[in-house]
């Protein structure tokens, strides 16, 4: 079932230079990226994005975190590419996700409120559709 995605490339990818490295890694998944933007987010377009988590206490600290520099947004398209996606970027915290995901081989835990994972994929098609008419607009 050909579906698409939105993946986010975070602060600390694009100051690692880790982009081509995450857009390899779609790519040679067999997906297709099919729009990509940089972006500087705002305070606005985070809390849109974010509007499940305003209200949580690491709320604050997940907004800076996000600011703190441009990110990629991208497209992707492909059979099943909302699973695949989070899949191929592993768990959410970089400690444990397995050797061979983006967040397992590439992201850092330095024991911060905000964990350099990467990379954002949407959790669902729902999510992911409401996410990329966020980002792409």
């Amino acid at each position: 079932m050909t579906e698409q995605t939105l993946v986010l490339v975070k602060p600390d990818g694009v100051r690692r230079n880790l982009i081509g490295e995450v857009i390899a890694r779609i790519e040679r998944k067999g997906y297709s990226i099919v729009d990509l933007k940089f972006v500087q987010p705002n305070e606005s377009l985070l809390r849109e994005h974010y509007e499940e988590h305003v209200d949580k206490p690491f709320f604050p600290s997940l907004l800076e975190f996000m600011m703190s520099g441009p990110m990629v947004a991208i497209r992707v398209e492909g059979d099943r590419v909302v699973e695949g996606f989070r899949s191929l970027a592993g768990e959410t915290n970089p400690t444990t996700a397995a050797p061979g995901t983006i967040r397992g081989d590439l992201g850092r835990d330095w024991g911060t409120a905000a964990i350099e994972n990467v990379v954002h994929g949407s959790d669902s098609t729902l999510s992911a559709e409401r996410e990329l008419a966020i980002w792409f607009k």
